[in-house]
């Protein structure tokens, strides 16, 4: 053999050689290059697991260096702005009732009161008014219906005893002992100024004493149907004379039809002579001298038990009106809230003039 054949059987040996090796690299070729993708999904996805599971430990590291106190201030903070149904009805104050708060707010400060239009019964505004309390010198509202009704001389002559001294309260008056006045003199500055030993004088002397003249009280009452209401004494010295304002309507109601009634209780003052002096008296109630109201009947009464007390019947933006006040703590507290009531219904009866005067355009 030739150096020539020799050489071309070599380089046709390596030609098959590398025929073969490219024919064994194309059919690996694809299996080669899905093992080569795998790895690269797999690590892709580790990755992303990866991340994510950084993330949570991330929020949760958060969590975990919030302060306890914190925490606890949170779970308080959700207490308080939730709080539980009752916890809710617990804290709503009592209010009072309102029958026409469309008119505008009114806010008395007597702790019992009631204002009724005399003429409709209609309730305009109530509150605590079926409370049983002392009423003070109202009680001589009943004890001058009372001698009004029963016809005796209002001329006849009383003397004050020592009976009509005050040992309940052991309060002053400038009827002294012996002083002698008419039955009508009496009746006058019971109802106008309020005078202690003058209601009781006229009690005491009624036909069958003073018991029977309380028996005649409560009998009264009674038959008013005023059932809350007690009397044990014709003055209103006792803190035991009770009553509410519902019966107190009643009886302003009853007393406001006797025009004794009305013209004594709103005299505006009264002279009487006993003896060799002569006393002036003034109304109690400042009211009756206020040319801006009209008032056709009223009383005033107090002790500590009951506090500052009113009653009246007047006449406010063309209504009738029965107004009671009890409990009133300042001395000028009970004429407030009657001044309160006038201004209030004068307000809405002006809005509804104001609203009724505006004139119609068109047909």
């Amino acid at each position: 053999m030739t150096i020539y054949q020799q050489n071309t059987q070599g380089k046709t040996s390596r030609g098959r050689y590398y025929l073969l090796g490219l024919f064994v690299s194309f059919a690996l070729l694809p299996m080669s290059l899905t093992h080569a993708a795998t790895p690269k999904k797999v690590h892709a996805k580790v990755h992303v697991t990866k991340v994510h599971a950084a993330k949570v430990q991330t929020v949760k590291s958060k969590k975990v260096a919030v302060p306890a106190k914190r925490r606890v201030a949170t779970v308080v903070s959700r207490r308080h702005v939730q709080p539980s149904p009752q916890a809710m009805l617990d804290k709503v104050p009592a209010a009072p009732t309102l029958v026409h708060s469309s008119i505008g707010e009114l806010n008395l400060k007597s702790n019992s009161a009631l204002v009724v239009d005399q003429q409709t019964n209609e309730v305009l505004y109530s509150k605590n008014d079926k409370a049983v309390v002392p009423i003070a010198s109202l009680t001589k509202l009943m004890t001058g219906l009372l001698i009004s009704e029963a016809n005796l001389p209002m001329n006849e002559s009383i003397a004050i005893t020592s009976d009509d001294v005050d040992t309940e309260k052991h309060s002053s008056s400038r009827l002294q002992v012996g002083s002698v006045l008419t039955r009508g003199e009496l009746l006058h500055l019971a109802l106008m100024s309020s005078e202690n030993r003058a209601a009781h004088a006229l009690a005491r002397t009624s036909p069958g004493g003073l018991a029977n003249f309380v028996a005649q009280m409560n009998g009264k009452a009674k038959m008013l149907g005023m059932t809350d209401t007690v009397y044990v004494e014709p003055t209103g010295l006792s803190s035991n004379n009770r009553s509410s304002a519902q019966d107190l309507a009643k009886l302003v109601d009853v007393a406001h039809r006797h025009p004794l009634m009305r013209e004594l209780t709103t005299s505006p003052g009264f002279e009487v002579d006993v003896g060799r002096r002569t006393l002036q008296y003034n109304n109690t109630n400042r009211l009756v001298k206020n040319p801006t109201w009209d008032i056709g009947l009223q009383k005033t009464g107090y002790i500590a038990e009951a506090g500052r007390c009113l009653v009246m019947q007047a006449s406010v933006a063309g209504r009738k009106l029965i107004m009671v006040f009890l409990d009133s703590a300042g001395k000028l507290t009970r004429i407030a809230d009657a001044e309160r009531v006038r201004h209030w219904l004068e307000a809405a009866d002006h809005r509804v003039s104001a609203k009724a005067s505006v004139p119609v355009i068109g047909g």
